[in-house]
């Protein structure tokens, strides 16, 4: 079953790819273009990248280079996706199989995607400085470690509880995430790098970015969900169908 899931994830994984591509290309492209156009209007920018030369050019960057990636990551995710909805099977109580797939792809969301992106937002180029690249994707990967330790924690908590319902069960596993995250957000060191750069084109950016996220993971949820029903479903051999008179 495992290896039946594993390939429904990949090929649900590429069409999730393919979608954000899709959500990419029209809510984060023009939020890039204008970024990049701040940087290039600024003194230091043409100083810092006025000899370079590009080797990729901007228009293959923002289609097949976009495309490429999302899909390899869509697959990639995808893989991941469907080995957990083979191993959540069955144990989340009375859920089918599109409860399942739906609970783990908002769960996977918050716990990979929001969480440490509101920590730590994506910024579109000309925003932060080069010099601390390294010590700002360490905080956001930490963050990241972090929220998969605290979902962990979580379901443990969840299921030591057996006294509750599964209601308060669930609860307590929520409160448990969202209380170990608020110490983290409070522990952990802000970023704020953003200088004068516009706030529009920042706004405009990261909900961009975030959106192409949630598409990957709706999509995930959704078509993976609908595809295992379909192939769980029994098929009758034989089956009465209603006459047709011609």
């Amino acid at each position: 079953m495992t290896r039946s899931f594993l390939i429904r994830g990949l090929l649900v994984g590429l069409l999730a790819g393919a979608v954000a591509f899709v959500v990419a290309h029209f809510l984060g492209e023009p939020s890039v273009a204008a970024a990049i156009a701040v940087e290039e209007s600024s003194h230091a920018a043409e100083h810092m990248h006025g000899d370079q030369v590009v080797l990729v050019s901007r228009d293959i960057q923002a289609s097949v280079g976009l495309l490429t990636a999302l899909l390899l990551f869509g697959a990639a995710l995808g893989g991941v996706f469907g080995i957990g909805a083979a191993v959540a099977q069955g144990r989340l109580g009375r859920l089918g199989a599109r409860a399942t797939s739906a609970l783990l792809a908002l769960a996977g969301f918050v716990t990979i995607s929001l969480v440490p992106f509101l920590k730590y937002p994506a910024n579109p180029p000309a925003v932060g400085d080069p010099s601390t690249i390294a010590r700002r994707s360490g905080l956001y990967f930490a963050m990241l470690a972090l929220s998969l330790l605290f979902a962990v924690a979580a379901v443990w908590v969840a299921r030591r509880l057996h006294t509750l319902s599964t209601w308060n069960r669930c609860l307590a596993g929520v409160a448990t995430f969202v209380v170990l995250v608020g110490v983290a957000y409070a522990v952990l060191p802000a970023v704020d790098e953003v200088g004068t750069f516009p706030a529009d084109v920042l706004w405009r950016f990261r909900m961009g970015s975030l959106a192409t996220q949630l598409s990957v993971w709706s999509t995930l949820g959704l078509a993976f969900g609908a595809l295992t029903e379909r192939a769980a479903a029994p098929t009758t051999v034989g089956e009465d169908k209603p006459l047709v008179a011609v």
